[in-house]
């Protein structure tokens, strides 16, 4: 099967450089009538590759009485995007939820970045291919764990939840020595592979779908597991400031995100097309309409368990701020809709 790895490496590569273009460029404000949006790879990312395809921000922008122009940007990592986001390079940030919490904490009383909106509810997997691990608990220092960003990344969130709950609060970094940093595509062609140091990886859509195609591989743990239930992944967020003074735009943007998750509803085949187009993926149709449709999966623009990642993280001290419900991180027009 074909992963299509070097491709994904190349263009993390161009967006690192896009990024350093950007910051050197980066201006403070945008008029009313203009957004830049950064999203990274994975199917994660649907409801944007619909949006942008069928230009609903600029269908919404024109009931707005504005003439959107839209810059959609792709970068990888986090860290990268938010380094953009705070320095003005970029309006609208995406990742997962407790990268988007520690941008919250850390910018509360100065840029006061929140979350705009989800991009859906969709597990992560903790995949291994080392048949003795079966649990958590099986993992020793002879395993090494893959993930995006270790310690600090989506995954690494996760399982220190999951660690604090098997082990007490103090040891929630326990696994954390034994995490390397590696991009979702080289961690799973190792995993798969089964000959190098890699013996699991805190997976996503659609790598984990592909790994568990290998008798080799098994699953050992869901962040449904960890959050009890179904739960957001990624989110969008901005500054109080672009929030603030570009109303209509927003307003344009944050309808244009609930049209796209309707029409996904409505014809899922349809959006895996879309995402096959988009992201010139080389995935198989089938595969793509299978993650599209798999009923743990919701492409919502609602936050669910996000409060869950809120309350353990300031709980275990990452955060220092205490939130007291979803809404304290999320712009008031998220309101209008179910959250948690």
């Amino acid at each position: 099967m074909n992963l299509n790895f070097g491709k994904l490496r190349l263009r993390a590569v161009a967006g690192a450089l896009m990024l350093a273009s950007l910051g050197t460029f980066a201006t403070q404000a945008q008029a009313e009538g203009s957004i830049s949006i950064a999203q990274q790879f994975g199917i994660g990312y649907l409801i944007l590759d619909v949006v942008r395809d069928q230009k609903l921000i600029e269908k919404h922008g024109k009931e707005q009485g504005l003439d959107i122009k839209v810059d959609w940007r792709t970068l990888s990592g986090a860290t990268a995007i938010n380094e953009a986001l705070l320095s003005g390079a970029l309006n609208v940030a995406s990742a997962g939820v407790p990268p988007m919490l520690t941008v919250w904490d850390r910018t509360r009383g100065r840029q006061n970045v929140k979350a705009i909106a989800s991009l859906g509810s969709m597990p992560n997997y903790l995949l291994s291919n080392n048949p003795a691990v079966k649990s958590v608990k099986d993992l020793s220092d002879k395993d090494r764990i893959a993930v995006p960003a270790a310690g600090v990344g989506f995954q690494s969130r996760t399982l220190q939840i999951e660690t604090a709950k098997l082990y007490g609060d103090s040891e929630f970094k326990r696994f954390d020595n034994i995490s390397v940093s590696l991009p979702h595509p080289d961690a799973s062609a190792a995993l798969i592979a089964n000959g190098t140091e890699i013996t699991a990886h805190f997976s996503s859509p659609p790598f984990q779908y592909q790994a568990l195609e290998h008798p080799n591989v098994h699953k050992i743990l869901s962040s449904y597991d960890v959050l009890g239930g179904p739960g957001t992944f990624n989110v969008l967020y901005t500054t109080q400031k672009f929030h603030d003074q570009n109303p209509k735009t927003y307003r344009a943007f944050y309808d244009a995100l609930a049209e796209a998750a309707q029409i996904i509803k409505a014809d899922k085949a349809a959006a895996a097309q879309t995402y096959i187009r988009a992201e010139n993926s080389k995935l198989p149709p089938a595969l793509v309409q299978k993650i599209v449709e798999d009923p743990e999966i919701d492409f919502t623009i609602s936050p669910e368990r996000t409060f869950v990642y809120a309350e353990k993280l300031h709980q275990l001290g990452v955060l220092k701020n205490k939130a007291d419900s979803w809404k304290d991180y999320f712009f008031p027009e998220a309101y209008a809709n179910p959250g948690s």
